[in-house]
């Protein structure tokens, strides 16, 4: 067993270049936040809510319907960034759709 300082004297400075890395590219790999205030949000809940199989689908619900937006679960596909919208009735999920942050593009899972 190496002691204190011994055999790894770097290895904090290690440490610190891979929680670096894993930050950079958690960074970079986020879709960029348009400078519009919340209108980005708000489009991409309602591009979701207002596709018809959506709103056949929450029409024949007797409980509220959610739509939970995650900027934090992007996804990269042809070039684009999108974000993942959840749609859910009593806690179960229902659909799962990314939207683009300009809200031009909406695929479903």
């Amino acid at each position: 067993m190496p002691s204190r300082g011994g055999s790894f004297p770097n290895m904090g400075r290690d440490v610190i270049k891979v929680l670096a890395l894993a930050l950079f590219c958690s960074e970079s790999a986020a879709c960029a936040y348009p400078d519009e205030g919340t209108m980005p949000l708000h489009r991409a809940v309602t591009r979701v809510k207002l596709l018809p199989e959506t709103e056949a689908w929450a029409k024949a619900q007797e409980s509220t319907v959610q739509y939970a937006l995650f900027l934090d679960r992007t996804r990269q596909a042809q070039g684009r960034c999108y974000w993942t919208v959840e749609v859910r009735a009593e806690g179960k999920l229902w659909r799962s759709f990314y939207v683009t942050p300009d809200g031009k593009s909406v695929k479903s899972k």
